[in-house]
């Protein structure tokens, strides 16, 4: 189907097809505080990139869930002052963009810390313990076990930890810590915002994965990034008689559900040619968010770079009357 401006208007009232859970606050909730009795270990070293005499480059260990050992590319501008930082999310599969792509906050006075999710295409090591097959995505990592002990679910405690770690960090203006993130960054993102709300100041998500999975399934586009749901279905589930408790257990990783919980601003965008994240099933992100919100949307652009949503950022992320 061919997206317009006008059938996105069309999808106002659309809030997705993935059930949520009813325990979902309550469930998350568990996890935060499972979170929150990690110690905190976490070490800060130069990396391999020689300081600027105006930036250092620096390697961010951290221990999370069960020892897991994750790591960040932090870049830190010099300042007499407090500095904002970025919380950077990257794409799926993959890992954290280059140290010189990650300075381009340095020139806006801001920090950044870019997470490597574990088990991907960067550093860090989560140990796992997951039931059943991972198949080929990290969405069914744990589909077999209770909901508790899926990847997603693991990493977004361990992304609690790392924001306490955030709390504990000098030089940094805590009125002013951002998210930007695309894709999986961008799910991922939501999730920060909305599990972590009196920390996160402001989010830009661009075309947020890990949405809607039932919408997904139902529109045949899962193939890409949601390949892992045709080939766990094909070889789990090949007559469909467990379809409605893998979807339901899936609930608690839809960024969709995660949207009523986030309360900072919220800078969206989508491209109207997206084919690997449907844009109707960032709709149901989109209009699941209670908080001050915008989004822009981007005729003839697919899954892809899109320099005039980065652009945005700049105003969005360096004025605090920006959105509002």
């Amino acid at each position: 189907m061919l997206m317009t401006k006008e059938t996105i208007d069309q999808l106002a009232g659309y809030l997705g097809s993935t059930p949520i859970p009813e325990d979902f606050d309550t469930f998350w909730a568990a996890r935060m505080a499972e979170a929150d009795q990690v110690s905190l270990d976490y070490s800060v070293s130069p990396s391999e990139i020689p300081a600027f005499d105006t930036c250092d480059y620096l390697d961010f260990w951290f221990r999370g869930m069960n020892g897991a050992r994750l790591y960040a590319k932090y870049v830190k501008p010099r300042s007499d002052r407090p500095i904002p930082l970025v919380l950077q999310f990257h794409g799926y599969p993959g890992a954290s963009r280059s140290w010189l792509e990650q300075s381009s906050y340095a020139g806006m006075g801001c920090a950044l810390l870019a997470l490597d999710c574990p088990g991907q295409g960067g550093l860090g090591d989560d140990p796992g313990g997951y039931a059943g097959t991972t198949v080929t995505g990290h969405i069914v990592a744990g589909l077999d076990g209770p909901p508790e002990r899926m990847y997603y679910v693991r990493l977004h405690q361990n992304i609690r930890v790392l924001c306490r770690i955030v709390r504990e960090l000098e030089g940094i203006d805590q009125k002013k810590i951002y998210i930007n993130g695309a894709s999986q960054g961008g799910g991922i993102g939501i999730a920060c915002a909305a599990l972590n709300p009196g920390l996160i100041n402001r989010a830009a998500i661009l075309y947020p994965f890990l949405s809607d999975y039932r919408l997904v399934w139902e529109l045949g586009a899962d193939q890409i990034a949601y390949e892992g749901l045709r080939y766990y279905s094909r070889w789990f589930d090949p007559e469909g008689t467990r379809q409605e408790a893998w979807f339901a257990k899936l609930g608690y990783i839809d960024t969709k559900n995660f949207a009523h919980l986030v309360c900072c601003p919220v800078l969206f965008g989508t491209g109207l040619a997206d084919e690997v994240c449907p844009p109707a099933s960032q709709c149901a992100v989109y209009n699941n968010l209670n908080c001050p919100k915008r989004r822009h949307l981007f005729e003839g652009f697919g899954h892809e770079e899109i320099q005039d949503f980065d652009d945005l950022i700049l105003d969005f992320f360096g004025r605090e009357d920006a959105l509002l």
